[in-house]
């Protein structure tokens, strides 16, 4: 147990690399809201959005863990929905905010961004718990101070973002969307490439994918260095309701916002989540919970008026009666016929079918002798002896089967 922590320690240590100084401050305005402003020079602190721009929010948000958060939140007036955007290692919401302007107006929603404790402005330190307790915060506070449902709400993660974003998504059921941005598999399959799950593991998001119950739109380069296309293709490939991913050919790890295709193929996502209604939404329910259909199948194609059937034959798929035991007759393989008159198919060990000359259908073997307890496949009622070829028996094979018959 001891040894476990230790790893998981180590492997959070290389998981977390908060920006060192971080390139924003907190300040608080004449007015009593909150701004930032950057930190690249403290003589001339310049803010990052401009003093009469009411669009941005800039927010403190405590966690049941004690920390303090920092998010901004970017408001859209034409917006529908609104995207909760979880960023990778080493970035801050300094770094972030003209994205958070482009997704704003291009894709035309509301964007939340906060910075995990222990990045940016955020107090206490990185950990994988408590990048769990930072996104239910926002959540939160999403819900209780803009008023934003989960049917309205699209979780962004980017790299070591998709761990709270699919620990969230877990959590909602009538979540709208989710978008993996070079996500990962796990903590130790980025680092050592392992195909199994340990205790010591972090963000095991190979195990949460399976619970999300709403469209999964996953964005890998597949020229990522840091984290494999595979990756994103395993997380797509696990997903319950996968929507079409983008594979950005040639594309990197940080670099994935520059490509046209990026925001195009956004747009997109974005548009069709819109469009979701909630009838369609509850149709997709219906058949994720795999409800019986009902049988589209004739009743003629059913021997005997039954419910159900026996298993048919593999080579032909002739149907077969539960009721009677009665199959037809199959030319491919040996498979019994009616049990009432005994008649049974052609003998295994020659390919020649029944005599020919003989009235009843039973079939006979040339190779087999005429004596009554050497056959294993009895015919006759009477004697329960095999019926003899006339080839074989010079035409007097029933003869002999009547003479054995009175014998008995």
């Amino acid at each position: 147990m001891r040894m476990g922590c230790v790893v998981s320690q180590l492997a959070a240590k290389f998981a977390f690399f908060p920006p060192s100084p971080p390139t924003y401050r907190i300040k608080k305005r004449d007015d009593g809201r909150l701004t930032a402003v950057s930190a690249s020079s403290a003589a001339a602190a310049a803010p990052i959005a401009s003093a009469d721009d009411d669009s941005l929010d800039v927010l403190l948000v405590d966690t049941r863990r004690g920390n303090k958060i920092v998010a901004f939140y970017l408001r859209n007036p034409y917006a529908r929905l609104t995207l909760l955007y979880s960023h990778g290692n080493a970035a801050d919401l300094g770094q972030l905010y003209d994205l958070f302007v482009q997704l704003k107006v291009n894709l035309r929603v509301n964007v939340m961004g906060y910075d995990y404790s222990g990045y940016g402005a955020s107090t206490g330190k990185p950990s994988e718990s408590n990048t769990y307790t930072d996104i239910e915060a926002v959540y939160n506070c999403l819900e209780t101070e803009y008023g934003v449902s989960q049917e309205n709400l699209i979780l962004y993660g980017q790299s070591v973002g998709s761990g709270p974003t699919l620990h969230l998504a877990a959590k909602l059921p009538r979540l709208r969307g989710v978008v993996l941005h070079s996500a990962i598999l796990s903590g130790l399959r980025v680092l050592c490439h392992v195909k199994f799950s340990f205790c010591c593991d972090i963000y095991k998001n190979i195990n949460k994918i399976r619970k999300v119950k709403c469209p999964v739109l996953v964005i890998h380069g597949t020229d990522d260095d840091v984290v494999n296309w595979l990756h994103g293709h395993g997380l797509w490939k696990m997903s319950r309701e996968p929507f079409d991913p983008l594979w950005i050919k040639g594309g990197g790890h940080c670099n994935l916002e520059l490509y046209p295709d990026y925001i195009r193929h956004l747009c997109r996502f974005v548009h069709e989540m819109e469009s979701i209604t909630t009838e369609i939404r509850l149709k997709k329910i219906r058949q994720t919970l795999h409800l019986p259909r009902r049988s589209s199948t004739s009743t003629s194609t059913k021997c005997c008026r039954i419910k159900f059937q026996r298993p048919k034959c593999a080579e032909c798929s002739l149907p077969s009666c539960a009721k009677c035991s009665c199959q037809p007759k199959c030319t491919r393989c040996w498979r019994p016929s009616c049990f009432k008159c005994f008649c049974k198919p052609k003998c295994l060990r020659c390919p020649r079918p029944s005599c020919p000359r003989l009235s009843c259908p039973r079939p006979s073997c040339p190779r087999l002798s005429c004596p009554r307890l050497s056959c294993p496949r009895p015919s006759c009622v009477k004697c329960l002896s095999w019926v003899c070829c006339c080839c074989c028996c010079g035409g007097r094979g029933g003869e002999v089967n009547d003479n054995r018959s009175r014998e008995v």
